[in-house]
């Protein structure tokens, strides 16, 4: 395995090639621009097409197409952008089409700025385009996972022919760390249904219109039956950090969830016995592992840099069934762990 500093951003053009992709249709915006200048100077070295399309809605539509056509293929943008490819990745969950989506979250609504935000969780996670349709979301909180997962979401938008995105803050896509990279994947899986130039493939059809109520209600609940419920079966992602003894515990994702391990690493030293669960699964959420947490914990710190979207999906997880508090900062901001700190101090004289 090759070891490079390098940054997050671009670790993830690199393990999208790895996992076999060969084509990229993107439009810069900051926070996420290196994706597509890392697209742009990869993509041809290995053969592959890079393209920056007219605008974010040009560049979905051409993953459509690329996809239809059995190509591993990836766009990439940041929250505004992202806002204008939801249409195009409603039209590709609807036409079973597998291809990784990924969003370098910035501070809005509007333009807002170029800091790092988690606010386009519910965007996310809750669909975002038209239509019951979801979308595994993976988190990454290191530059190490933004190449791992890139490559699992290629391999989750194969599994069940569905789009798969990546989530996480501008700091995750800035920062530069060490990346191990993996051997190129081999033997990509084979995709009858995909439409080429072909006799064979002459009939195959690509489309996410269905005309009758009835093959439109059946054509959902294949994709709930097939795709989505399996997915939040088997598919949820998590780790935990100091959990083995703990009292209390903070949820918390990308940036965040490393400040939150020093926090509780100070927390430790003054005998409160705090851990961390960390989804990387942001869907399919990680509740069997949480609702674990409802029956033995005295509560629980959710911290986003939000005003608060992660929090309902953990109050659900746990029944609603133990105090779950908020900590969460806005407009590019990020809590220090001093101030994690002052908060999990907090939730232990609130609920001793």
């Amino acid at each position: 395995m090759a070891k490079e500093l390098i940054k997050g951003n671009t670790a993830i053009v690199k393990g999208a090639i790895l996992a076999g992709c060969r084509a990229y249709f993107g439009y810069p915006i900051t926070p996420a621009s290196e994706i597509a200048e890392g697209a742009a100077y990869y993509m041809p070295r290995v053969g592959g097409t890079f393209l920056q399309a007219e605008a974010e809605i040009g560049a979905i539509n051409m993953v459509y197409g690329a996809a239809s056509t059995g190509q591993r293929v990836m766009t990439a943008s940041s929250s505004p952008g992202i806002s204008l490819k939801m249409e195009g990745i409603s039209y590709c969950a609807g036409a079973e089409l597998p291809c990784v989506v990924i969003n370098i979250n910035r501070g809005g609504p509007g333009l807002g700025n170029i800091a790092p935000e988690h606010s386009d969780y519910n965007q996310m996670t809750k669909g975002g385009g038209h239509g019951s349709y979801r979308m595994p979301v993976l988190c990454p909180n290191s530059a190490q996972e933004m190449c791992d997962l890139t490559m699992k979401a290629f391999d989750l938008a194969d599994k069940y022919r569905n789009p798969a995105a990546l989530m996480t803050d501008g700091y995750i896509g800035q920062m530069m760390e060490p990346v191990e990279f993996p051997d190129p994947v081999e033997n990509l899986p084979k995709k009858p249904w995909a439409v080429k130039a072909t006799a064979e493939t002459s009939n195959n059809l690509i489309s996410s219109i269905f005309i009758s109520e009835d093959e439109l209600e059946a054509h959902i609940e294949h994709l709930w039956k097939d795709k989505y419920y399996p997915m939040e079966e088997n598919e949820a992602m998590y780790e935990e950090y100091r959990t083995e003894d703990a009292e209390y515990l903070a949820v918390a994702i990308g940036i965040v969830s490393r400040v939150m391990m020093t926090a509780i690493d100070l927390a430790r030293e003054e005998g409160i016995k705090f851990g961390l669960l960390r989804p990387i699964t942001l869907w399919p959420f990680p509740k069997k592992q949480l609702a674990k947490w409802g029956r033995k914990a005295k509560a629980i710190l959710v911290s986003e840099l939000s005003k608060g979207q992660m929090i309902d999906d953990v109050k659900l997880a746990v029944n609603c069934g133990l105090p779950v508090d908020f900590h969460g900062r806005s407009g590019g901001n990020v809590p220090s762990p001093q101030e994690l700190l002052s908060a999990l101090r907090k939730l232990r004289e609130d609920h001793p």
